[in-house]
């Protein structure tokens, strides 16, 4: 049973956020039992489908036998919430913002009531009339999206996610709204909109706009209030991702052409870490196989990782049926398509495993390679269950309608795995290592320190005891081994960290995983403190030209309040991680 074999790290992270308390604030649960509450709660979906007692008492050991080995995951909600009131157990939602005083503070209530539950929200405020529009019935001016999305987060700020963690929202506004400039100026304040990521919603008009050095219509409501130069828009919007890192950039046109309900509306905004595109109202929930553990051998044990999939497809499924959802609206649109969102996590993990450096071919063709077995193994157990319990009910609006039957519309995202990866002691994502020892900043400003395992391993392997020694100390103080002479030349390649991997390979490997992902992919693009704004520029058309639905770029040194330090800072997801 690996989940009674965590380290004090693991055990800190369960205690503070995880594990039950009494009315004293005494922790009252093991690890074991919340991988019992946990399974037994959600095998109960099984019972809705004919299964008797025996039957869901044999999915709840299956599932609790694939978290109690790490093998797999799901969301914060779900270990936290489930069996216990309030009972929400999705990571991801979006909200509409409608352009009147009464829908804006509906959504703000709404996201009151989703952030005290646990959940992250994501808007786009492109819908809210433009600063000094006049407002009709009062025949005043209205103050403008990013007015109020100072309110959203004030309020985010006052509300403690489920007594456990901080809110989290994605502000999204449209490239030719007329604030835009207002809008990715935002951060540039230190501390400002600290409960916010913001992406700016790029078109290929705007993109191919930039490439010619034509104008760019700034419009809402059909009325154009002026034309700027596209390039000088794009390149402003480099200059603060540089500064501050911030904004980020969805490719809207990306994200629609891979919505599987067209019939239903386009997608605008997607959750904080940009992972995951919603429809108004939509819910979804995430979880994520361990990579780490998918070896036998020194290769990929294909056969554990099919069966991981299938079960946590299922798992998610069932997910779907015991959540007690927070409106009204998020079931009714969250039962009509069933997304779910299955990624990984440990993918740097087991590249050192294997000896792959990230930053190479081989690591490329692989990451492809297991994504598209992920993707083909969890679709065919996604078919398996329609024929058993039936179709998404908006399947007959899908682009899968009348070829392929699928019991969820998404199937499979890639989420940032900060805290579900401390849980499995493993790297994040698919992220490579920030460092290689780290403090870590958790549960509001609690410290921890990280070495990474598979390091510490191939030390004992390759080094004696006092070279092994000074290596630690070095990647303590720097984060990084690669300028020690006591490790040969093929172990710094395969240990190098994200400030060491040129941007290019960065982008590929998001590539290489959404090219078999059914939503997005959360990946941050790490820049060395000397990079410039043409660079910065330069990885936006690249993002976009290769296929990606969104992108975030990180210049070390360009954020104050990082959840990571060595000598460097890290970015991470802000505040909401699956």
């Amino acid at each position: 049973m690996l989940i009674m074999e965590l380290d004090g790290n693991q055990r800190i992270v369960l205690e503070g956020r995880y594990l039950r308390r009494d009315e004293n604030g005494k922790v009252i649960e093991s690890p074991e039992e919340m991988c019992w509450r946990v399974a037994r709660s959600v095998a109960k979906a099984e019972a809705k489908f004919g299964a008797g007692d025996k039957e869901v008492s044999a999915w709840a050991e299956k599932f609790y036998a694939i978290m109690d080995t790490l093998d797999f995951l799901p969301n914060s909600p779900t270990l936290i919430n489930c069996g216990r009131p309030p009972g929400q157990l999705a990571a991801c939602f979006v909200l509409p913002v409608e352009d009147s005083i009464e829908e804006i503070f509906n959504a703000l209530k709404y996201t009151a009531i989703i952030h005290k539950s646990g959940g992250g929200t994501g808007f786009d405020f492109s819908t809210l009339r433009p600063k000094g529009s006049l407002v009709r019935t009062t025949f005043g001016r209205a103050s403008g999206p990013v007015s109020f999305m100072r309110i959203f987060n004030a309020a985010t700020e006052e509300i403690k996610q489920g007594g456990v963690r901080r809110g989290a929202n994605m502000g999204i506004l449209h490239v030719d709204h007329p604030d835009i400039y207002e809008f990715i100026s935002c951060k540039e304040e230190k501390g400002s909109f600290r409960n916010f990521n913001l992406s700016v919603s790029a078109t290929d008009r705007f993109f191919a706009a930039v490439e010619s050095g034509s104008t760019w219509p700034l419009s809402f409501g059909g009325r154009v209030y002026r034309e700027v130069q596209a390039r000088e828009l794009f390149e402003r919007i480099a200059h603060c991702a540089y500064k501050t890192g911030e904004p980020g950039m969805i490719f809207i046109d990306a994200i629609n052409r891979a919505n599987p309900t067209p019939a239903l509306g386009p997608i605008c905004a997607t959750n904080p870490c940009g992972e995951q595109p919603l429809l108004p109202y939509e819910s979804c929930n995430l979880g994520s196989i361990n990579l780490s553990n998918m070896l036998k051998y020194r290769t990929v044990d294909w056969s554990r990782l099919e069966a991981s999939v299938r079960l946590a497809v299922r798992f998610l499924d069932d997910v779907i049926d015991v959540n007690i959802f927070p409106l009204p609206q998020i079931a009714a649109a969250s039962l009509r398509t069933r997304k779910i969102g299955l990624g990984v996590m440990g993918w740097a993990d087991l590249l050192f495993k294997l000896g792959i450096p990230y930053d190479s071919e081989a690591a490329i063709g692989l990451a492809e390679e297991i994504m598209a077995f992920i993707a083909q193994k969890a679709r065919e157990a996604s078919k398996e269950l329609a024929c058993q319990r039936g179709t998404f009910p908006a399947w007959k609006d899908s682009v899968y309608y009348p070829d392929l039957p699928l019991r969820n519309a998404t199937l499979t995202t890639i989420a940032p795995t900060g805290s579900i990866s401390l849980i499995a002691g493993t790297t994040s994502g698919i992220e490579p290592v920030y460092a290689l020892a780290f403090s870590r900043t958790v549960l509001e400003n609690k410290q921890l320190s990280v070495i990474n395992r598979t390091f510490i391993q191939t030390l004992e392997k390759e080094v004696g005891p006092k070279a092994k020694e000074r290596v630690l100390k070095a990647a303590k103080e720097k984060g990084s081994v690669q300028e020690l002479a006591e490790l040969s030349p093929e172990i710094r390649a395969v240990f190098k960290t994200a400030p060491e991997i040129a941007p290019e390979w960065h982008l590929r490997m998001q590539a290489a995983f959404q090219k078999h992902t059914d939503n997005a992919v959360s990946k941050t693009i790490n820049l060395p403190a000397d990079s410039t704004v043409e660079e910065v520029a330069g990885i936006f058309k690249k993002a976009h030209q290769l296929g990606l639905k969104g992108v975030t770029v990180y210049r070390i040194g360009s954020r104050g309040d990082q959840p990571l330090s060595t000598a460097y800072s890290c970015p991470s997801c802000y505040g909401h991680e699956s």
